[in-house]
């Protein structure tokens, strides 16, 4: 099996026509399932958030047989994962991605679990106390929970705080 670094890749790295988009349906879609996995499984292991479309990234060129994706072919597989909601993209222009390797529903169990092990679960708290606080700072998942909480619109983050999930009759 192919490595890059010590990420194991997968069979169908080797293969050259997986470097090119596949004009056929069904062939299309077993590369788009290959990639999004495979780009999922890379981010969550090497620890990675953010994937450029057109600059280089490990992943996406395979030296020994020659081939490398084209702009256009990780554009269609990053947009795979946005449909899926695995990914969202940066910037209008698709320049670059932010990978989700966990989904929105796992980052909130994992932001709540982190509240609960510390005896915060009734904590009301801002999302900023949260990503910035001492209990998040002077924790080793600081980094994990920086990326997980991002303020899409920081003139209004003061009036966003966390609920744990057990305050809702559903």
């Amino acid at each position: 099996m192919e490595r890059l670094g010590d990420f194991e890749l997968p069979d169908f790295f080797k293969d050259p026509s997986y470097f090119t988009l596949q004009p056929v349906g069904d062939a299309r879609q077993a590369q788009i399932r290959a990639w999004k996995q495979l780009i999922l499984d890379y981010c969550r292991t090497k620890r990675i958030y953010i994937v450029p479309v057109e600059a280089e990234f490990p992943l996406f060129s395979n030296p020994p047989i020659e081939r490398s994706l084209s702009p256009e072919a990780t554009e269609v597989f990053l947009s795979a994962l946005v449909m899926e909601g695995r990914a969202e993209w940066t910037d209008v222009h698709h320049t670059e991605c932010l990978v989700l390797w966990r989904s929105i529903h796992d980052w909130a169990n994992y932001i709540l679990n982190f509240l609960n092990e510390r005896g915060l679960e009734s904590w009301v708290c801002t999302v900023e106390e949260v990503h910035s606080g001492d209990e998040t700072r002077e924790s080793a998942t600081a980094a994990r929970i920086n990326w997980a909480i991002r303020d899409t619109n920081s003139n209004h983050s003061d009036h966003l705080a966390m609920v744990p999930a057990s305050s809702f009759p559903c």
